[in-house]
């Protein structure tokens, strides 16, 4: 079996403009991008890009030579190649290609892609993780009606300014009691003093983590703030080196928890290889929303495939991360099943990708 063709679908990606934080915004008018590995036994591997405006270009032109005749079964081989080109082409690029190959492989085999993997679980609890809201009230607000819906975690996406996160932080808890499992995301806003009195305002407050309260890079400071703090530190979602640079903030002390999703990471291959360097030392390794649909679905798989990761995180804020599938992934009371059908196990809308088509890229 060899690969033919690898080729990007453009469609229109509109949803309603939410935030996170005061820094990162999403939604509005944008664009996705469906790739397509195709194989000469018939057999094609599906994927979605976000931003194919930015990416689709360097995956044709870098990452599509690279996999063009082999066979889609040496996922690793190709990984590392796609790997080893890391400076011309984002982890996004390589992580479309490595679902699109696993979904091959999958469907080779008539299982879903964490059967592939070992199978360790077949379902987990979701976390609401919030937008930006305006007051204290609506975060409660919000974090009541999950509550009411029966789901058991919620995260916070705060304001960024430490004083006025800590009130978020008081006024959802007082909302929600202490049965609900609470987090804050500070999203790397905070320098080393703020990030101390944050981190130990919310273990007052019975959080269960502290996520990226510093910058990726401030390893010095994330040592220092993990000697101070008795709440579970999280961070390393977007560290430089991605699964190569993580074994430094293991030996120096640095998180408790590591972090990844297939596109910040660049695949289920190196999601997976993350999964089981931190299992490796018994610690969490908690995956990260993906950014579109069907990157939460592969995300999904892995969850399901490793003993050490304990939610599958959604925002619902906006639909736009349930955007492109024929059936949207079933998170009723807070829980999600692990996927049955072979490869990725969940179809695209083809009739929305053709309503909604600007382009074929090949």
């Amino acid at each position: 079996m060899q690969v033919t063709n690898v080729k990007v679908e453009v469609i229109n990606w509109e949803t309603p403009p939410w935030q996170a934080g005061t820094q990162q915004r999403f939604g509005g008018k944008t664009e996705l991008g469906i790739v397509t590995v195709e194989t000469d036994a018939g057999i094609a591997g599906h994927s979605f890009l976000s931003r194919p405006g930015h990416h689709a270009k360097p995956l044709l032109d870098i990452a599509k030579p690279k996999v063009m005749g082999r066979n889609p079964q040496d996922i690793g081989a190709i990984w590392w190649d796609l790997w080893r080109a890391n400076r011309s082409i984002h982890t996004s690029v390589m992580g479309a290609i490595d679902v699109a190959l696993w979904d091959i492989n999958g469907k080779i085999a008539g299982q879903p892609i964490h059967r592939l993997l070992g199978t360790c679980k077949d379902s987990v609890p979701v976390y609401s993780s919030t937008a930006f809201h305006e007051s204290a009230e609506e975060y409660a607000e919000e974090a009541i009606r999950f509550k009411e819906m029966g789901w058991m975690a919620h995260k916070i996406h705060p304001h960024t300014d430490p004083a006025i996160d800590v009130g978020i932080c008081q006024a959802v808890r007082e909302a929600v009691g202490d049965e609900m499992i609470l987090m804050l995301d500070s999203m790397w806003a905070y320098q080393y003093e703020d990030a101390l009195r944050v981190g130990r305002a919310i273990e007052d407050l019975g959080f269960y983590w502290y996520e990226d309260p510093l910058v990726d890079e401030d390893i010095y400071n994330y040592v220092k703030l993990h000697q101070k703090l008795d709440i579970p530190i999280m961070s390393t979602e977007f560290a430089p080196g991605r699964f190569y640079g993580m074994a430094q903030w293991i030996t120096s002390y640095a998180t408790d928890i590591l972090r990844g999703d297939v596109a910040v990471t660049g695949g289920i291959t190196p999601l997976v290889r993350l999964c089981h360097l931190a299992e490796g030392f018994n610690m969490k390794c908690e995956i990260h929303h993906g950014g579109n649909s069907l990157n939460n679905v592969a995300n999904l798989h892995v969850i399901m495939a490793v003993p050490n990761c304990e939610f599958f995180e959604y925002f619902p804020s906006t639909g736009s991360l349930l955007y492109g599938l024929a059936e949207e992934i079933d998170m009723t009371g807070g829980v999600v099943q692990a996927p049955t059908g072979a490869g990725l196990g969940y179809e695209i809308d083809w009739d929305l990708v053709k309503r909604e088509h600007i382009a074929t890229l090949e």
